[in-house]
């Protein structure tokens, strides 16, 4: 099995997703692969979530950053100064967990940090449009 916190051995996809054993992460993962067309990138942090965890970057920015546990993962998504306005305009078509995620993350260098954890499919439509607004891609917000 394999393990979160060895750094010399890289994961695959395959080796996180056994880990996680959470379809809304493989679905988030697809939809990220396919929408965006981004490569995952698989680095190992020692950060406040030790541990392998997979970014996503696109034209230089990063999307977001999942951080995979045992049967549960988390959503780093990063609100930066370029999308606030445009983020708290469409705040209210958020749920309410990501409304009260938001509303209580202190800034930071004009940065909010969402650690978001998708337990059902409307979180995790949230953060899709959470992306699309970091894309510029308004149309995408349901």
């Amino acid at each position: 099995m394999w393990d979160k916190l060895d750094k010399t051995e890289v994961p695959t996809w395959e080796d996180i997703s056994g880990y996680v054993r959470n379809p809304l992460c493989d679905e988030f993962f697809n939809y990220l692969t396919e929408e965006y067309k981004v490569k995952p990138s698989y680095e190992f942090s020692r950060c406040s979530m030790p541990g392998w965890n997979v970014k996503f970057r696109k034209s230089g920015k990063n999307l977001c950053t999942i951080y995979p546990d045992e049967g549960f993962f988390t959503i780093l998504v990063v609100i930066g100064r370029n999308e606030k306005e445009e983020f708290e305009k469409s705040l209210f078509l958020f749920t309410p967990y990501i409304q009260d995620l938001y509303c209580s993350a202190r800034e930071g260098m004009g940065q909010r940090w969402l650690f978001i954890v998708p337990e059902d499919r409307d979180v995790l439509e949230d953060v899709k449009g959470c992306i699309a607004i970091r894309r510029g891609r308004r149309d995408n917000i349901t």
